[in-house]
């Protein structure tokens, strides 16, 4: 048989996936599981968003659209990314359409770095798993900047500025952040800007995906920082603030890179969906309504489980800043059962318990001295997160092994 490539074995994947697989199959064989895995809102786009689909499918708006997206796509979104991030000055022009946000981090690592060449991208850990996998796959180095728990799971930016090195070639920040739910404040990122105004050479990677769901205040993005905007690839999208994941629309702006960005979705892609095109349009234009529900509702189920963790034996859990997850420290309830570790104790919760989370190694390395945690996705109803935490809790109670 022929060989499979270096670079596609190199590539990792996305655990959330994985695990929904299993759970799924779990599920088929008749048990009962409360799932926690997957990162996306467990609402339907909003009805006057799904409208604007049909109507697109029934004029006929089935073709090939430019590569960058439809203008008046480029349009609002670049409105719209400018009023969230306090006026910066976005044109049309400096904004791609992609389908979905997430292709634009290997664009992003492609269009920064060189294959081989020794270049570094530096990324949070834990993190979204497809940054690390990118990078290998593209042929740059990854160097980790790890995110502690006394700080709200942000990093210490005197730690970012013993990793960049005359071979970084970009920084990978997101905030609020998927798996913990933890922010970048203001102030913390105007530190960052400060040290990256040494470093000339480094671009930065900005995923603001969930920057509508911000509970913490207005939210700030490092492109308002001076001497920022020019280096920064804002990344945001429709997946999360309208419910719209599986319409795959992501928006991206930068002043100098967005031929760059346009030229590999012609190489790949071609286009996003010209139907999502328009819905994502009317979901931009249209009333807020829907988002801003979402965003109480989601508010108010992170105090919810938050308060319901940190009443359950052996478990600790910080607030999160914004998103939908919740990253408890289970480290304690780990000792308490006898599992070895984060994923024996997410193991043993799915088969014993019927509660489905992910665990910190499916998103990077585990950070040193932080010990252990594991994901929840609250982008699920009251109910289901008062029973899956008490199931998780009567798990503990049951199998807290006597001291000799």
């Amino acid at each position: 048989m022929p060989a499979i490539s270096q670079r596609a074995q190199s590539l990792g994947t996305e655990n959330a996936f994985v695990v929904l697989a299993e759970v799924t199959a779990l599920a088929r064989q008749g048990k009962d599981i409360i799932s926690f895995c997957i990162g996306q809102p467990d609402f339907p786009a909003p009805l006057h968003v799904q409208e604007a689909g049909i109507r697109a499918i029934r004029e006929g708006k089935h073709g090939y659209t430019p590569s960058a997206g439809i203008d008046a796509l480029r349009e609002a979104a670049a409105k719209y990314m400018a009023g969230m991030r306090g006026g910066l000055p976005i044109r049309p022009e400096d904004v791609v359409i992609g389908a979905g946000a997430k292709p634009f981090i290997a664009y992003a690592i492609l269009s920064t770095t060189d294959h081989g060449a020794g270049d570094e991208v530096i990324y949070p850990n834990p993190g979204f798993p497809i940054y690390e996998s990118q990078i290998i796959a593209c042929g740059a180095k990854p160097v980790p900047v790890q995110l502690r728990e006394n700080r709200d799971f942000a990093f210490d930016p005197a730690e970012l500025e013993k990793l960049i090195t005359p071979q970084t070639k970009l920084l990978i920040l997101n905030y609020p952040h998927n798996p913990t739910g933890g922010l970048l404040s203001k102030k913390e990122l105007q530190t960052i800007g400060e040290i990256l105004q040494k470093h000339p050479q480094v671009w930065i990677y900005a995923d603001e995906i969930y920057s509508r769901l911000c509970y913490s205040g207005e939210f700030f993005s490092i492109a308002q920082v001076p001497g920022m905007y020019e280096r920064t690839i804002i990344s945001d999208g429709a997946s999360k603030t309208w419910a719209m994941t599986g319409w795959r629309i992501g928006f991206t702006s930068n002043p100098v890179l967005a031929p760059t960005l346009t030229r590999w979705i012609t190489n790949t892609d071609s286009c996003a969906s010209q139907i999502s095109q328009w819905a994502a349009l009317e979901a931009i234009n249209g009333p807020q309504d829907a988002a801003e529900m979402m965003k109480k509702s989601f508010l108010d189920r992170g105090k919810l489980i938050v308060r319901l963790l940190n009443e359950t034996p052996g478990v600790t859990c910080r607030t999160p800043g914004g998103a939908f997850y919740a990253w408890p420290n289970v480290t304690e309830a780990c000792r308490m059962i006898g599992a070895a570790d984060s994923e024996e104790f997410r193991k043993r919760l799915l088969h014993e318990a019927g509660v489905a989370v992910l665990a910190d190694i499916h998103f990077g390395a585990r950070v040193p001295g932080e010990g252990q945690h594991v994901r929840f996705s609250y982008a699920a109803s009251n109910e289901m997160i008062e029973k899956g935490v008490a199931r998780m809790a009567d798990f503990i109670r049951k199998n807290i092994r006597k001291v000799a």
